[in-house]
């Protein structure tokens, strides 16, 4: 493909590069004060890149996926979902952060282009079938990231989930490249498709270890155990929005780059990541569950969650079949909603003079302060258990579904009885808020954006939700198919 169509391959990420640039000159003249219209902004463009990509994906000759710059980068419908996805999730990122931050007169312009840097690095991390650019498209996430948790530099806290993850980065990152550099060693390409074919067969010690080093890097960002210790602590110590982004957007690149690198690179050697990946799922299962249950922050009890939920969608992973990869893709999708809807009633945890509350005894009675709010909260803690008839139940039915039909049986079953004991800490939670009696620490806050956006996720992940499953269905099963 010529240099042409492929730049029009990766126009919504040119299209970010260039309005990441603009605003960040529109920044640098206008100061702190353009903070707001800086972030409009950011959103709009988000909101193109996602125009851009719909046009993309609705063309016929991309229906089947296409490369670019010779093999590099692939537009196809697998890519194209996770990175619709991402941007919908930092956009949400985006709704909820000016108030946080100008609560503290802490908000500054370069938080939306930083936002907008990390999309770019997202989309080439989804879209990468090259070592090389999934490199590169890793690292302008995480070095945006870095930034990001350590915002606030004038808290303790979020200078220390700045430093812990890069410090805890860096060495995913040089795991990441040690393997990168053993397998191509040994298959002497960095194509995903020349490794597929060069090391099919059996594998020797060299790439087996090199294999293994670059699932290790991809479970760090993805904060799958025992690679996720950064995780509870980032969390907390992170200003609240970019927590939020972090749980979401991130979360969906790194697992679907996790799910290409697997499929495409390793596709001939099951019997070795397959290992892996079942580990990997399981443990971050039960130790998501088992960890969150003595939690009293909020933020840090919603870290295990992310860890317990990734341990469910790596077992739609581990299947390595298309109706597990769909039913990975499916959840994911439930997840981001779960998720956002949950940090951004963390958001809504004010006292009477704005400061942010973080203790899960500050939820107190809150069905009597705030019904509203109460009966959200309930809603995301009860989908995120699984609990029918909400949404979140037919998202692992369908991960546990896929195991079962890929003949890992024992996988499913574990998964599910692992499932019962995270169910606790969420109903501790839900039994907090309606039964305990009323702290009265938190106070309405009446903001419209964040009231609309709980109202909206909240519906999505009730059983309302099911409406959606013949518009999700179709787009999952094209995703899945395209990596196949």
């Amino acid at each position: 493909m010529g240099i042409g169509n492929s730049l029009w391959l990766v126009s919504p990420e040119i299209f970010l590069s260039i309005s990441s640039l603009v605003l960040l000159m529109v920044a640098a003249w206008g100061g702190d004060k353009s903070a707001r219209l800086v972030t409009i902004l950011s959103a709009a463009a988000l909101f193109g890149a996602s125009t851009l990509l719909m046009s993309l994906a609705h063309m016929p000759e991309f229906k089947g996926g296409v490369f670019a710059f010779d093999g590099q980068y692939s537009m196809d419908a697998f890519g194209s979902s996770a990175k619709f996805l991402i941007y919908i999730a930092a956009i949400v990122s985006l709704m909820i952060a000016p108030r946080f931050f100008q609560a503290g007169g802490k908000y500054r312009a370069e938080y939306p282009i930083l936002i907008l840097f990390a999309c770019i690095g997202m989309g080439m991390m989804v879209s990468a079938t090259d070592m090389m650019t999934l490199y590169i498209g890793l690292e302008l996430n995480s070095l945006s990231a870095y930034v990001l948790a350590s915002f606030i530099r004038t808290d303790v806290r979020s200078s220390e989930a700045g430093l812990k993850y890069f410090v805890l980065g860096a060495l995913a990152s040089g795991m990441l490249l040690f393997g990168i550099s053993l397998v191509y060693g040994f298959a002497g390409s960095t194509s995903f498709a020349v490794i597929g074919e060069t090391l099919s067969g059996d594998l020797s010690t060299g790439p087996l270890i090199g294999l293994v080093l670059v699932l290790s890097g991809l479970a760090f960002k993805i904060s799958a155990v025992p690679f996720h210790m950064w995780t509870p602590d980032v969390y907390e110590g992170a200003p609240t929005p970019v927590s939020a982004f972090f749980a979401s957007a991130p979360k969906v690149a790194a697992i679907a780059l996790t799910a290409r690198v697997i499929i495409d690179a390793f596709g001939g050697q099951t019997s070795a990541w397959q290992q892996i990946i079942v580990f990997v799922a399981l443990a971050s299962i039960i130790l998501g569950a088992v960890a969150a249950i003595g939690q009293q922050n909020i933020k840090r009890l919603l870290a295990y969650s992310s860890i317990n939920n990734v341990g469910f969608l790596l077992i739609g992973l581990a299947t390595g079949t298309a109706q597990g990869i769909s039913a990975m893709m499916f959840y994911l999708v439930v997840y981001v909603a779960m998720t956002l809807g949950s940090f951004i009633c963390v958001l809504e945890m004010r006292d009477k003079d704005g400061r942010p509350l973080e203790s899960l005894s500050s939820l107190a009675g809150l069905s009597q302060t705030r019904p509203g709010l109460a009966a959200a909260f309930a809603v995301f803690m009860f989908s995120l258990a699984g609990i029918p008839p909400l949404f979140g139940f037919w998202g692992k039915f369908l991960v546990f579904d896929a195991a079962v039909a890929a003949g890992m049986l024992p996988l499913a079953v574990i998964g599910i009885a692992a499932s019962v004991i995270g169910a606790f800490y969420y109903i501790k939670v839900v039994k907090i808020i309606y039964f305990d009696d009323p702290a009265g620490e938190i106070v309405s806050t009446g903001h419209k954006t964040e009231n609309i956006l709980i109202a909206i996720l909240a519906l999505f992940v009730s059983p309302l939700g099911y409406l959606a499953i013949p518009f999700m269905a179709p787009v999952a099963d094209a995703a899945a198919a395209s990596l196949f």
